[in-house]
């Protein structure tokens, strides 16, 4: 009895990473499918806010529970167009979570998913180095809807951080001030399988993208294939 209790408990341990893994990974091909439906509606994110984008940060499925007291959050990918001024084409996904805040207030009952559009190197950067608070590290603001919505209003310029909320099929600019944004490394090793920081996945592509990642990156290549800002 104890050697079959030994050694179903050593197979469950073995067998967690792997669990991890698949579940980082589900999470990685989720992102890209709320990504391509929310670009292909109608009234979307406009055209020249996401070519002026640097990164673009997904979180899917978020619900209400998942946020709030005792540190929970809700986790996704964050993927970068490459090199040191973000004009290269887009890169490997390094995993993201969001916490606190004001986003248990913005769900309501729902599951909720989150679009964050990081428009400056220097948020971009933050975010990778460390957890960034939206509106006190870096400036944000609920993003403009609709495809011929305008970059140039005075929100969206003094904007460093967008962001975006869809809930029972609704898109619209939501306020996310008050909370934070940060890598989430434990997932980052758990999708890749080894020790790797988000701003070596960003910066130096230190790792392939995963296959989970093939509908995210062809979505942003075909969206937005060129960095049209400075």
């Amino acid at each position: 009895m104890k050697k079959t209790l030994t050694a179903l408990s050593l197979a469950l341990v073995l067998g967690l990473p792997a669990c991890a893994e698949e579940k980082d990974a589900e999470r990685v091909e989720n992102a890209g499918k709320v990504l391509k439906e929310i670009l292909d509606a109608p009234d979307s994110i406009p055209q020249d806010v996401l070519d002026k984008t640097k990164c673009v940060v997904i979180l899917p499925s978020v619900l209400k529970f998942a946020i709030g007291i005792g540190g929970s959050y809700g986790r996704g990918v964050m993927t970068c167009r490459g090199g040191e001024t973000f004009h290269g084409p887009w890169g490997p996904p390094a995993m993201m979570a969001l916490e606190g805040g004001s986003v248990g207030l913005q769900l309501g009952g729902n599951a909720t998913d989150f679009v964050l559009l990081l428009m400056s190197d220097s948020s971009a950067r933050g975010v990778l180095s460390s957890k960034v608070k939206l509106g006190a590290d870096a400036s944000a603001a609920a993003g403009p809807v609709g495809r011929a919505a305008s970059a140039e209003s005075d929100v969206t310029l003094r904007a460093e951080i967008l962001s975006y909320s869809r809930s029972r099929g609704l898109f619209a600019g939501v306020s996310l001030e008050g909370s934070t944004l940060r890598p989430d490394n434990k997932a980052n090793k758990e999708l890749y399988g080894k020790e790797i920081e988000a701003k070596d996945i960003i910066f130096k592509e230190a790792v392939p993208a995963p296959d989970s990642a093939k509908q995210l990156l062809a979505t942003l290549k075909k969206a937005s294939p060129t960095n049209k800002g400075k």
